[in-house]
């Protein structure tokens, strides 16, 4: 694994690391960093980074190691502290791991954060291409649209990790979230990209370790928002995860914890987990708040209408045993945290169901309310006349998103379907996902990271690529 330093065209970083993990066995490995210094000639130098999968440096070479917590320091040795600019040196160390070896994000030399450009560089006019910027959205009438009114559509993928690693004590994110991952996102044409959360990560409960929660979390989730719209891509923050335990009808599991998709937001901790997110991004309007993944209340209980209730109104809800939050009580939540961001509200049935999306509506103060779909060929509603009679009245009235959308067959002939509809009423929708899992067993739209599309993901691709050429 290895750090590839990237900056802007004529460009240059203070100083520049290039960390690797030359070998890795079942409980240690050995690494190396490359230091390299463009600033004035330094005649002592001390690097720092931090890990943030639990690793300890044991021993190293051509520097002076040593560990505080997660913080790492390599200190020159009286030999090699002089480092002349332009100049570069390398050290050497061994380390253990447990659960996650993850790559140090940041790294420091006496006090310099490296790998970032000293200050903007005109780039060619041609190569690379000009920055793009995620506009900053609002809702006018049934559109999302711009600051200058322009229309704007969320047609991009979804990158889970970040709703189950960290609850499982392996890190934060599934695969890297760099500025080269991020990238190859944009490279698609995409235009937004979905990021799965847990609130427990973010909240930095006591059953999460703290390398991969609180504000190491909040921390990783604003780099990756912010790498996002440095390419363009409106950022869709999803509360996947919850609190709660539920063992009725279609569990996902019985823990408590957050660690799987529960049927409501509890009560305890959602709103709380909105309002903190809501003031962080606030001042962002290019973020989009996605309210709760996939509500099935209708799975507890047999009572449409006591389904509906419990999705806006929350409180005690008929088969789940703990207090739900409601949809009304998270719009609240994060207009109550000063953030007018456009909110996102799925329906029942794990999103797939907006029957009876526009008579249970929240209300929003800010006016800033979109409906979420979710749609895959083994859903329910997945055909034309279905989508006709439930999904074309609600997107009439305010902008719909399906922020999901996939099929289990390794192929693409279902969202090819989906994508037509979605085109032919201009509206928004996500693939899941990207991540290099095997397509067969579930939709995964890469075999690798740098972009490579599986026989499934290649019909996203193309047509993302054909919609904006």
């Amino acid at each position: 694994m290895t750090i590839p330093v990237v900056t802007a065209q004529g460009a240059q970083p203070a100083c520049s690391v290039e960390y690797s993990v030359t070998s890795q066995w079942d409980s240690g490995f050995q690494g190396s960093v490359k230091i390299t210094n463009n600033l004035a000639a330094l005649s002592s130098w001390s690097l720092s980074f931090d890990f943030a999968g639990g690793q300890k440096v044991t021993q190293g070479w051509n520097a002076k190691w040593s560990q505080s917590g997660t913080t790492v320091t390599a200190g020159n040795e009286s030999w090699n502290g002089s480092l002349g600019s332009g100049a570069s040196v390398s050290a050497g160390f061994v380390g253990s791991w447990s659960g996650s070896n993850a790559v140090p994000v940041a790294f420091q030399l006496n006090g310099t954060t490296c790998n970032v450009d000293t200050g903007p560089t005109a780039p060619p006019p041609t190569d690379p291409p000009p920055n793009r910027t995620a506009p900053a959205l609002h809702v006018s009438g049934s559109k999302l649209v711009d600051a200058d009114g322009t229309p704007r559509r969320l047609l991009g993928v979804n990158r889970s990790g970040g709703e189950f690693m960290c609850v499982q004590g392996r890190g934060i994110w599934d695969g890297p979230m760099d500025d080269a991952a991020i990238e190859a996102i944009a490279d698609w044409k995409a235009a937004a990209i979905r990021i799965p959360l847990n609130e427990e990560c973010w909240l930095g409960l006591s059953d999460i370790k703290p390398e991969f929660g609180g504000v190491n979390y909040v921390n990783a989730v604003k780099e990756v928002v912010a790498r996002a719209e440095a390419h363009g891509l409106t950022p869709i923050l999803d509360l996947h995860w919850t609190y709660g335990q539920y063992t009725g009808n279609s569990a996902g599991c019985s823990d408590v914890h957050a660690g799987c998709q529960k049927p409501m937001p509890d009560a305890r901790y959602a709103p709380s987990f909105w309002s903190s997110v809501a003031g962080v991004f606030k001042d962002d309007r290019a973020v989009v708040f996605d309210l709760f993944n996939e509500p099935y209340p209708d799975r507890a209980t047999a009572d449409a209408t006591d389904a509906w209730k419990c999705w806006r109104d929350g409180g005690t809800c008929p088969g789940i045993s703990y207090e739900v939050a409601g949809m009304q009580d998270l719009v609240d939540a994060v207009r109550a945290a000063g953030a007018k961001n456009v909110v996102m509200a799925g329906g029942l049935a794990y999103s797939n169901d907006l029957s009876q999306w526009l008579a249970y509506k929240p209300a929003d103060p800010a006016g800033n309310l979109a409906a979420a779909y979710h749609v895959y060929n083994f859903n329910a509603c997945v055909s034309a006349g279905c989508w006709n009679s439930t999904l074309a009245p609600v997107a009439a009235q305010v902008p719909l998103v399906a922020g999901e959308i996939g099929e289990n067959t390794c192929s693409h002939f279902f969202t090819d379907q989906v994508m037509k509809w979605f085109d032919d009423h201009s509206l928004s929708y996500l693939g899941w996902t990207w991540n290099t899992w095997d397509c067969s067993s579930g939709p995964s739209l890469i075999s690798a990271y740098d972009g490579t599309p599986t026989a499934y993901g290649v019909g996203l691709r193309d047509h993302l690529r054909a919609l904006t050429p």
